[in-house]
């Protein structure tokens, strides 16, 4: 059985298919920008988590892009949330997470 709903998530946004992006080495700088901050946070913060507000903010991308990339990255067990009854949330990586993170990262203190 076919699902046309799900057809829209098989697609970039550009009428060809993620993975065709994918194979390109494309990436999407704002899930870039939202690991890399994450990542920044857990170096500055390890044992706290950030507000979505400041994580929206930090990495230049609005809520609701933010909140539909967090999903994705929750879905995929590198980051944590909390959501609040009244709409506000705190974001943090989680272990698989903060291992990626590593890995694509490294380690070293950024300068800016």
């Amino acid at each position: 059985m076919h699902d046309e709903d799900n057809d829209d998530d098989l697609h970039n946004g550009n009428g060809a298919p993620d993975d065709e992006a994918g194979e390109a080495g494309e990436v999407d700088p704002a899930l870039v920008s939202i690991l890399e901050q994450l990542w920044r946070a857990h170096r500055e913060t390890p044992d706290r988590e950030w507000s979505l507000a400041k994580l929206s903010k930090q990495a230049g991308v609005p809520m609701s892009g933010l909140r539909r990339h967090l999903t994705g990255l929750v879905d995929s067990g590198l980051v944590v949330t909390t959501l609040a009854e009244d709409g506000t949330g705190r974001a943090s990586l989680s272990e698989d997470g903060r291992a990626f993170c590593l890995e694509v990262f490294g380690g070293a203190e950024r300068s800016d």
